[in-house]
Formats: structure tokens, C-alpha cells, sequence
């Protein structure tokens, strides 16, 4: 896993798609430690994209990874709008109609 540079090192800066790799990832081991079992990463499908789905014993979970340097306007949580929401819900109703009743 790529690591995140403190704050004014720009020789190593990550590019955004690093970063967003590197917590994905960190969210991923850290959903696994707490008993999710990983099924799918950045998952696409018309219209918007899943960072990871899990499964928690019987239920099918899917989430979304955000990461903000300070809470100073919501913390990562409120960055996640109802339209972005919107997009979440119908990219999981289109992915769980594809599993053909596997979920």
C-alpha cells in the first residue's frame, strides 16, 4: 500500500488515485479485521461506481471510502451529497440485479 506523505513533502506526493487507492485499501483491511468478508473493489456500473462491497454474515454490504484532511466542513461523512447517494443506491440495485439471486 502506498503511503500518504505528511503535508509539505512534494517529492512524494500521491497523486488523487493513489491516495484513494491507499485508503480503499486501509478501509479494506480495516472491514476485514471487524469480520467482513470482501466480494468486489470499484465496482462500475451505468452511472456511478461502488469503492467496496463486503458481506457481513448474510447481508451484503456496500461502501463508500471518502477521506477529508480536517473536518473543518462536515468531516468525510458529509461530503457524501443525496445526489451522490442517489448514485450509491441505483449502482447497488444495478449490481445486486446482476447476481442473478446469488445475494
Amino acid at each position: 500500500m502506498a503511503q500518504i506523505p505528511a503535508r509539505g513533502d512534494c517529492s512524494r506526493q500521491l497523486t488523487r488515485k493513489q491516495a484513494g487507492d491507499a485508503w480503499e485499501a486501509a478501509a479494506r483491511r480495516w472491514l476485514e479485521s471487524k469480520g467482513l468478508r470482501f466480494i468486489a473493489a470499484n465496482v462500475r456500473e451505468r452511472g456511478g461506481e461502488i469503492d467496496l462491497i463486503m458481506r457481513d454474515g448474510k447481508t451484503t454490504v456496500f461502501v463508500e471510502v471518502r477521506y477529508r484532511r480536517s473536518g473543518l466542513y462536515g468531516g468525510a461523512a458529509a461530503s457524501v451529497t443525496r445526489s451522490k447517494q442517489h448514485k450509491l443506491l441505483h449502482t447497488a440495485r444495478l449490481w445486486l440485479a446482476r447476481q442473478n439471486g446469488s445475494f
